[in-house]
């Protein structure tokens, strides 16, 4: 939380002193974000393995389990004609129920446990905007780069499978860290009038990170990834200023 206060405020100190150097926009949009989960890492390849959202399926847990709802703000300000610059911060925040796909209690029942994905990409993107001012309709294309903040959780009840007799026990989990990134984004702002424009953006997002913490490598030296990497779609209200 202290981190993300301070990225906060040293985005907050940066737009102020863009804003008073050259007109701008301010933006406020919210959508989805669909992490890709990919299984050649070694995070989601552990929770394909060992957990499940659904008992009734057995299946593993997927990147898709953790799709969320994602928005946030940013300040753009012009660099020449057709070219702007823009300073976001977004976030998200998903809580999963699971249980182990293929162990059960002694007695039989479900041994579960949640996992919690809490993300905030603080990001720079330059938009390319081929079109005048005075357009109602105006498109565009850009790409940036991100420090994505994550915060990963699991917590509830786990199988110690380091003991021959798989003893069941209470634990929590906790890993936090910046993964740095990249993103590509496409859009469009339909303007309502000459300030205030209706926006539409998909984003793709790359970024991983070596994991810490609860989750850093252990004495064998196997390193947990996490990956942060996945698309976004969004709709939100620009004003112009």
């Amino acid at each position: 939380m202290r981190r993300a206060t301070l990225s906060l405020a040293l985005l907050t100190i940066f737009v102020a002193g863009a804003g008073s150097a050259s007109a701008g926009g301010f933006d406020v949009r919210v959508g989805g974000f669909f992490p890709r989960g990919d299984l050649n890492t070694s995070l989601f390849s552990d929770l394909n393995d060992l957990y499940t959202p659904n008992a009734s399926e057995s299946r593993g847990v997927k990147g898709s389990d953790f799709n969320a709802v994602f928005g946030g703000v940013e300040y753009n300000t012009p660099l020449a004609q057709y070219l702007e610059v823009g300073f976001s911060i977004d976030g998200l925040s998903r809580k999963l129920d699971t249980s182990y796909r293929h162990y059960e209690r002694p007695g039989g029942g479900e041994v579960r446990q949640t996992l919690k994905l809490e993300m905030m990409p603080i990001g720079a993107t330059i938009r390319l905007i081929p079109t005048s001012k005075r357009t109602r309709i105006a498109p565009y294309l850009g790409g940036g780069i991100d420090a994505v903040y994550y915060k990963y959780e699991e917590y509830g009840d786990f199988i110690d499978f380091g003991d021959p007799t798989y003893p069941i026990q209470s634990d929590a989990f906790r890993s936090e860290g910046v993964a740095f990134g990249v993103h590509a984004v496409a859009g469009v702002r339909v303007y309502l009038n000459r300030d205030i424009a209706i926006v539409g953006e998909g984003r793709y997002q790359w970024a991983q990170k070596d994991m810490a913490d609860d989750f850093a490598p252990n004495a064998s030296g196997l390193v947990n990834r996490i990956d942060l990497t996945g698309p976004s779609v969004t709709i939100g209200v620009h004003v112009r200023f």
